[in-house]
């Protein structure tokens, strides 16, 4: 039977329960089901997508409450402005931007527009067509999503001389820092280093082509103070954060990273696996979060 189901076509995919759903999509990604007890960091990403209910992974879908969230337990954390929010880019040429913006969406995932000078209203609704629509829930089951508010938000570009900074994401387990992913070229020539917390490469294999070594950032430091901090309250989360001239921005919390179906090295899926200890299924069912 199983065999069966793993080959459904797509549109019978999206009407199933969302246990089985995701258990198609896992072997799928993986090439295996996912193990009725999870055991690696993947099949502990598909139980969270699966079981976990509470307020506090909730409010990780929705852009606008992790700000808040950041703000309020680190407050020494640089948060980019909000310089604008809305549902319409119409609006945007009377927002007073500054000659260089981050557009995207509030209640998704890889939606970004880096603009510059006076926004073209056309061509970004070009862009964004969609948006507003995300199939993260409907598609993926990813839960998040659906308790977010279903905007477009703009904010402030933080880079140095226009260049985007270098994505720095920390996988924090239980408040400490395990790992550090270092993306670079996020908008072109996209490139992944990972990292122990003690700035020592480690070598896996990624989908994504490797970058250089390089040394650590000079805000380390503070960078694992603050995703200490802000991952404290989790049993795991990512902690996306940049370093801009020595002073630490924040990115975002995610809770899902790859919605547990991107190609992971089976080494680290084990190891992450290990340093990730999930609660009990009675503690996650707190029923759905509103954001306010």
């Amino acid at each position: 039977m199983r065999p069966i189901v793993a080959s459904l076509p797509d549109a019978v995919v999206l009407r199933l329960p969302l246990r089985a759903k995701r258990a198609v999509l896992y072997r799928r990604a993986h090439g295996r089901w996912p193990a009725r007890r999870p055991r690696t960091f993947t099949e502990k990403v598909n139980w969270r997508v699966v079981h976990d209910r509470r307020p506090l992974i909730g409010q990780l879908g929705d852009k606008l409450a992790m700000k808040a969230y950041a703000a309020d337990v680190f407050p020494a954390v640089q948060v980019p402005r909000v310089l604008w929010t809305g549902t319409d880019v119409a609006e945007l040429p009377g927002a007073g931007l500054p000659g260089r913006w981050v557009l995207k969406s509030n209640h998704g995932t890889m939606r970004v527009h880096i603009g510059t000078g006076a926004p073209d209203v056309a061509e970004l609704r070009r862009i964004t067509a969609g948006w507003l629509d995300e199939p993260l829930f409907r598609d993926r089951g990813e839960w998040v999503y659906s308790q977010a508010r279903r905007l477009l938000l703009v904010e402030e570009f933080i880079g140095e001389d226009g260049a985007v900074p270098a994505d720095h994401k920390f996988l924090v387990f239980g408040g400490r820092v395990r790992l550090v992913q270092v993306d670079t070229g996020r908008f072109g020539a996209h490139r992944r280093r990972l990292y122990d917390p003690d700035w020592r490469p480690v070598t896996v294999a990624e989908a994504v082509a490797p970058g250089p070594v390089t040394p650590p950032p000079a805000a380390l430091a503070e960078m694992t103070k603050v995703a200490e901090a802000l991952g404290a309250a989790f049993d795991f989360v990512r902690v996306d954060l940049f370093d801009v001239d020595g002073a630490v921005w924040f990115g975002e919390l995610t809770p899902y990273p790859g919605g547990g179906l991107d190609a992971f090295d089976p080494v680290l899926d084990e190891q992450l696996g290990r340093w990730w200890q999930l609660p009990p299924r009675s503690a996650v069912r707190a029923g759905q979060q509103v954001v306010g």
